[in-house]
C-alpha cells in the first residue's frame, strides 16, 4: 500500500509560527488535517523563544508525520531588526524540518498567492477564502498564521501535482 502524501506547511515568524498539515485523498483531493500556531513569550530572550519554536514543530512533525513540508520565504521587511528575528526564527524551522527527514520547499508570499488565487497581489482574505473552497471547510480559520501555512502547504501540492521543482532543496 502506497503512504499517504502528507505535507506540513509553514508560516515562520518569532512571536507566532503558523502550522498546516493536509492529506492528500485517493481521489487527488486534498484534506485539511490540522492547523494551528505556536505564540511565544514577547519578554522571553530570543533564544528561548528559538527553543519552544523548535520543539513544538518537533511535536507537529512527531504527531501528523508529514512526508515533505513547505516554508514560506522572507519577501522583505521594514524593520531590520524583525527581518533578521523572523530569518533566525526561519532558520530553526528549516533545520527543525531537514533534522526530521523531510523533503523541504521554499516559497515567496507571491507564489503562494498566485498558487491560490492566480493573481500575485491577492488579500489575505481571498486566500483564506480560497484555502477553505480547496480543502472543503465549513468553519473559518480564526488564525492568519494558520491560514498562510495551509495555502504553503497547498502550494507545494499543486507544484507537486504538476511536477515542478517547486524550490526543494
Amino acid at each position: 500500500m502506497k503512504t499517504p502524501e502528507i505535507i506540513l506547511g509553514v508560516d515562520p515568524g518569532f512571536g507566532r509560527m503558523g502550522w498546516g498539515v493536509i492529506k492528500k485523498e485517493s481521489n487527488g483531493t486534498w484534506r485539511a488535517v490540522a492547523w494551528g500556531c505556536v505564540n511565544t513569550t514577547p519578554k522571553s530572550p530570543l533564544s528561548d523563544r528559538l527553543m519552544v519554536l523548535r520543539d513544538e514543530l518537533k511535536e507537529v512533525i512527531k504527531k501528523y508525520r508529514p512526508t515533505s513540508a513547505a516554508v514560506e520565504k522572507l519577501f522583505f521587511f521594514n524593520n531590520a531588526k524583525t527581518a533578521m528575528d523572523v530569518g533566525q526564527a526561519r532558520g530553526v524551522i528549516l533545520l527543525t524540518i531537514i533534522d526530521a527527514g523531510l523533503n523541504v520547499a521554499e516559497f515567496t508570499p507571491l507564489q503562494v498567492k498566485q498558487a491560490m488565487t492566480g493573481y500575485g497581489k491577492a488579500e489575505k482574505g481571498q486566500i483564506q477564502r480560497m484555502v477553505a473552497v480547496i480543502l472543503g471547510l465549513k468553519e473559518k480559520i480564526k488564525s492568519d498564521d494558520a491560514a498562510d501555512a495551509l495555502a504553503i502547504a497547498l502550494c507545494a501540492g499543486q507544484c507537486q501535482k504538476w511536477n515542478l521543482l517547486c524550490g526543494k532543496k
